[in-house]
């Protein structure tokens, strides 16, 4: 494989402007501006080029994305370590009642044993550069919101194709970094034979459940190995037994004896999305509409497969993935909603804009370019909330129904397959193809009648009760007579009856040979999806609208901003590789209370009630009353710890980065964030941005006493 290599550095590009440093205490910062951070003054005792260097190996160089998470390789043999729950859907598609790993966990005591991660696939960062000026080459002041959205995505995908065919073996992606100004393109190696090496028990990697999730003290061992394989020829290269393991050019040394308070720590990771650099309408939108409706929708979802899994395991093992994907969603807009009331966050960047009106205002030139600014903006979500209960409609419609959602992907199929590559949704494109059918097929491997009964039916009553101005026409001829309600019940007990949108069989065949008009007819969810296009197409042509206009603002927005405040900013995370660093450090979330930054196994004891979520294995318990801590106990706490606080500026996707202490050593695998700290996306603050990892000594102490799993501990040096 090749080494990580850089094609054209960024200089100015990512932050606007160009020299001095940033306060490091808010920031992930993308992975090219570590020569403007004070690494010494942070308590790390690495430079810069020891982290990330363009001519040679560095720490970076170890860190993988894992399905949308984050990994690190700890071995030589691309031995991968990440969290339980970013495992836990490959775990859950390799379950069966009889051998159900995901309750007792899993461990390969040797290469032939390791099981395959169906679906999963590594991806390595290997180059980027600065593709901004060519990105909107492509744009003019002429074209309209949406023109200017779809000239950007086809030349966007016009530039992927012409990297990945210099580079092949490639994945290339094109990112925004701040919107209508900076766009940069990355190289990435794809290792598509993902293996499981070992999973502890649930009762370890997902201790407290829901109860404890976003909440500190945490006890929870939330942690897995992976394994990443090659051909023989060392290229990327679907699962095959003749496959080998994956070497890669660096790997993380652990340090088995940890951390302590105060002690200095970073995060080389892949964050998803932040939105700090957006207005009080956006905020105020998300406060108001979206997530309100979504998180409740999906409590009512979670209520409805866990009571069917409650009685029957088989019926659980389909349901339990979604179940863990919708709450932990759920739990994370509550938390957010929480936030916003508590810092009363809407209100406080409203008064900043005001000043930003002012400072707009008072000089004539700004006002020419600037003084309709902040009006356009609440103008756009103005127009989104009046809509916003349709979109609702056919969204969660498209991804709460799995039979909706397949029917879905055969028309698309069909119609977007038709097209040049170039042309074509990203989904449906020849690079993306057969993953995305890999996808729609684990979804139907979880496939249960009864909870798609009750999941469509709801979405179809949801849509009934719309005020008539909100209602989708083309699903009116579907709810016609008195009753629309009981007309919607009709309508999806006729689907899940008749539908065979469900048999894997049935969709393959269609794939190969698209539907004709009688074939939709005949089936009542092809049917309802076909009737609903125009719907649908209206809705991607009003967002390419609203995108294509917020971009042009929000551009305009950030370069005003900077203005007013005098400084650079860090872009908002997008998926791309990013350091944030800090320290082991507690917080007082309320008056009179300070939670120490580390736990221990004697507060799973403690929690330990024998009823879920709070059970513990009972060789766990055995060794806990024995004080068998072996060599990973720490002298000052005489237990093994557990978990580690600290105050680092993560998001989702960073679950699973490695924490790093200030020689680059691991010492924790970090997934999750304190339930103040859920508010990151929108804002960040060292009083109440905190962050959770599962502590290395248990990783350690859980993989040899609880899992007999010494070959990995020897694999990893130990």
């Amino acid at each position: 494989m090749k080494r990580f290599r850089i094609h054209s550095l960024l200089t100015c590009v990512l932050f606007f402007a160009c020299g001095g440093s940033t306060k490091a205490d808010e920031g992930m910062y993308p992975i090219s501006e570590l020569g403007n951070v004070n690494l010494k003054a942070a308590g790390i005792l690495l430079s810069a080029q020891d982290i990330f260097n363009p001519a040679d190996v560095g720490l970076v160089n170890a860190i993988v994305n894992v399905g949308g998470c984050t990994g690190s390789f700890v071995s030589s043999d691309g031995l991968i370590l990440t969290n339980h729950h970013c495992a836990f859907g490959y775990l859950q598609a390799a379950s069966t009642v009889e051998h159900d790993y995901l309750t007792a966990g899993f461990f390969a005591r040797s290469l032939e044993e390791e099981i395959p991660a169906r679906g999963g696939s590594v991806r390595i960062t290997e180059s980027y550069r600065d593709v901004s000026r060519d990105v909107l080459s492509a744009v003019s002041d002429t074209m309209s919101p949406g023109e200017r959205t779809r000239a950007i995505a086809a030349r966007s995908r016009k530039i992927v194709a012409d990297a990945e065919k210099e580079r092949p073996g490639t994945r290339a992606e094109v990112a925004e970094m701040f919107p209508g100004k900076s766009y940069v393109l990355f190289l990435y190696t794809y290792l598509r034979d993902l293996r499981i090496v070992y999973a502890p028990p649930r009762s370890i990697g997902e201790f407290g459940g829901e109860t404890d999730n976003w909440v500190w003290p945490r006890h929870t061992g939330d942690f897995s190995f992976l394994r990443a394989y090659v051909g023989p020829d060392g290229s990327p290269a679907a699962y095959s037994r003749a496959n080998v393991p994956y070497h890669p050019e660096k790997f993380l040394k652990v340090q088995p004896k940890g951390v302590g308070p105060e002690d200095p720590v970073f995060v080389l990771g892949y964050p998803g999305r932040t939105y700090r650099h957006r207005t009080s309408h956006y905020l105020d939108y998300e406060q108001k509409i979206r997530m309100p409706y979504v998180a409740a929708l999906y409590d009512w979802e979670i209520a409805a497969m866990e009571d069917a899994g409650r009685k029957d395991r088989s019926v659980a093992l389909k349901l339990d993935a979604r179940i863990k994907r919708l709450a932990n969603t759920s739990k994370n807009y509550w938390g957010k909603l929480q936030g916003l009331e508590r810092l009363d966050l809407v209100q406080t960047r409203r008064a900043q804009e005001a000043r930003l009106q002012e400072f707009i205002d008072a000089d004539p030139g700004r006002k020419e370019l600037f003084g309709s600014l902040l009006n356009e903006i609440a103008a756009v979500y103005e127009a989104a909330a009046h809509t916003a209960g349709t979109e609702a409609a056919l969204d969660q419609l498209g991804s709460g129904s799995i039979l909706v959602s397949s029917a879905s992907f055969v028309l698309s199929s069909a119609r977007e397959r038709a097209k040049p590559d170039l042309q074509r949704a990203p989904d449906y494109s020849d690079r993306n193809y057969e993953r995305t059918k890999d996808r729609l097929f684990l979804s139907l491997q979880n496939y249960d009648h009864a909870i798609e009964r009750r999941f469509l039916t709801e979405l179809l009553q949801r849509a009934a009760r719309l005020y008539p101005d909100h209602r989708v026409p083309e699903l009116e001829l579907f709810l016609q007579g008195g009753d629309r309600e009981q007309a919607a019940r009709s309508l999806a007990d006729t689907a899940v009856r008749r539908s065979l949108m469900a048999d894997s069989a049935t969709v393959r065949r269609l794939l190969a040979d698209p539907p004709d008009s009688a074939t939709i007819h005949r089936d009542p969810v092809l049917r309802l999806v076909n009737a609903l296009e125009p719907a649908y197409s209206r809705l991607r042509e009003a967002r390419e609208q609203r995108e294509g206009e917020l971009t042009r603002l929000f551009g305009r927005y950030v370069e005003v901003k900077m203005l007013f405040d005098g400084k650079k900013f860090i872009p908002d995370a997008n998926g791309t590789l990013r350091m944030t660093y800090g320290k082991i450090r507690g917080y007082a979330p309320a008056d009179a209370v300070y939670y120490n930054p580390i736990t221990t196994l004697r507060g799973v004891v403690e929690k330990t009630t024998g009823q879920e979520p709070f059970t513990s294995p009972r060789e766990l318990l055995e060794l806990y009353r024995k004080k068998d801590f072996g060599r990973f106990a720490s002298p000052e706490l005489r237990s093994v710890p557990v978990a580690l606080l600290y105050n680092l500026d993560t998001t989702g996707g960073n679950s699973g980065s490695p924490l790093l202490n200030g020689r680059g050593e691991l010492v924790g695998v970090n997934f999750d964030r304190a339930y103040e700290a859920t508010i990151n996306d929108f804002a960040w603050s060292e009083a109440y941005s905190r962050s959770i990892a599962v502590d290395i000594r248990y990783v350690l102490w859980v993989t040899e006493k609880i899992g007999g799993a010494t070959r990995i501990l020897k694999e990893m040096g130990l």
